[in-house]
């Protein structure tokens, strides 16, 4: 693995929605956010800043519509921006896992960077919505993003009752994980019994 590109870039248009993405694994976190939906530039503010990834995400969607495509092409998009950068996923830590509160709020989130997609979602939340982002979008866009990128990955929501803190808790514990997991290992062997990821 070259150490020093660890970036991807997508460009994703369909008729519902124009997506660019680009991301640097190396960059320190900074964030420029534009997706048309306040709140979900709010959380992929915090996914980028957590976890160390520098993201600049660029979303036109037919929010007139709703929110929904928006978000989960805008996952599909993340997801596929973050394989390229992972290459051939040799030379990284590969699982992260935490615990994160926000306030009365308690997520945790475990994750592998397998080439095995998967997610498991237990994530209660009470209410529609959050401003103009649908709460259950939240489930779709991590499905998203995990599927794209090769993850398994697992999302518990503790406990919590305010849902703007439940699903901060649920992204920054994402991306504390994600920030484990693309730590560069050691030795820069593959962490593999098969010696392939």
């Amino acid at each position: 693995m070259n150490k020093s590109i660890r970036t991807g870039e997508i460009r994703r248009e369909t008729r519902e929605t124009d997506v660019y993405i680009l991301v640097s694994l190396d960059g320190r976190g900074a964030a420029d956010i534009e997706t048309g939906v306040g709140f979900f530039d709010h959380m992929l503010t915090a996914l980028s800043v957590h976890s160390g990834i520098s993201m600049t995400v660029r979303v036109k969607g037919d929010l007139n519509v709703d929110c929904h495509h928006t978000i989960e092409d805008t996952g599909i998009a993340l997801g596929q921006a973050l394989n390229q950068a992972l290459g051939l996923k040799s030379g990284i830590i590969r699982y992260g896992s935490a615990y994160i509160p926000m306030d009365e709020a308690l997520a945790m989130a475990s994750l592998d960077l397998s080439n095995r997609p998967f997610l498991v979602f237990n994530c209660p939340f009470t209410n529609q919505s959050c401003g103009d982002y649908d709460l259950c979008m939240t489930e779709e866009f991590f499905r998203a993003f995990a599927f794209n990128s090769g993850m398994t990955l697992h999302i518990n929501l503790m406990y919590g009752s305010n849902d703007h803190h439940k699903a901060e808790a649920v992204y920054k514990a994402v991306a504390h994980a994600l920030k484990t997991a693309v730590s560069v290992n050691e030795d820069g062997s593959t962490l593999s019994t098969k010696g392939v990821l």
